[in-house]
């Protein structure tokens, strides 16, 4: 059996994601948030608007351990991302805010909530990778990817933009620019919120528990 590229082999990725990952916890420590969109002092690796509004709705990709499907979690809030394991700067800091609301939660209240990372670049991107890269943030994100044409269908119901973007004076070979936004989903697959662009991890955590408390009212009611 061929053996897989240096650059995908899994364990090549612990230094990548360490430096990425300290640099956006320091950026988040450091950095004053701004809106989505272009910033003053803003990193080189671009950022898109929405490609249409988002309406939401159900997508099949794959993860580590077989098929991820949007629907398989109803009864749980989805923190859902699209983006990508060689985004030098986006991703981790969105994904280290995720991380760290996630770690807010209570026990019961985490078993409630699933957070869901999407690669929009299969290429390099298989779910073996993705696994292991998001688990350097929290153990309960889950990362899936899929074929072009599948992508672009779970892009497109939830307005997701991205491009390929070469760097031949790069490593990496090429970045993927790409919107940027954390989409809620509620508890019956319906798209609540969209949260732009490094949102604190405390309204994120405010956000998730809204809705908790709402189904949890519900429940009590009936």
């Amino acid at each position: 059996m061929a053996s897989r590229p240096e650059h995908l082999r899994p364990g090549i990725l612990l230094p990548f994601v360490l430096v990425a990952g300290l640099a956006a916890v320091l950026a988040w420590l450091l950095w004053p948030w701004h809106p989505a969109g272009d910033e003053v002092g803003a990193p080189a690796h671009g950022r898109l608007e929405l490609a249409e509004a988002p309406t939401g709705g159900d997508f099949e990709l794959d993860g580590a351990q077989g098929s991820v499907a949007l629907s398989d979690f109803r009864g749980k809030v989805v923190l859902l991302y699209f983006g990508y394991t060689w985004c030098p700067d986006i991703c981790p800091t969105n994904l280290a805010i995720i991380a760290y609301a996630l770690k807010q939660l209570t026990a019961a209240e985490r078993a409630q909530v699933q957070a869901l990372f999407v690669s929009v670049d299969p290429a390099r991107d298989n779910p073996e990778r993705l696994a292991e890269y998001v688990a350097y943030f929290h153990p309960g994100i889950l990362g899936a990817t899929g074929s072009e044409a599948r992508l672009a269908t779970a892009a497109a119901r939830f307005g997701a933009a991205y491009r390929r973007r070469e760097q031949r004076d790069s490593a990496m070979g090429y970045l993927v620019d790409h919107s940027s936004l954390t989409y809620v989903i509620d508890q019956q697959g319906q798209l609540v919120e969209t949260l732009a662009h490094a949102t604190p991890a405390s309204e994120i955590l405010a956000m998730v528990r809204r809705l908790l408390g709402r189904a949890g009212s519900s429940a009590g009611s009936g």
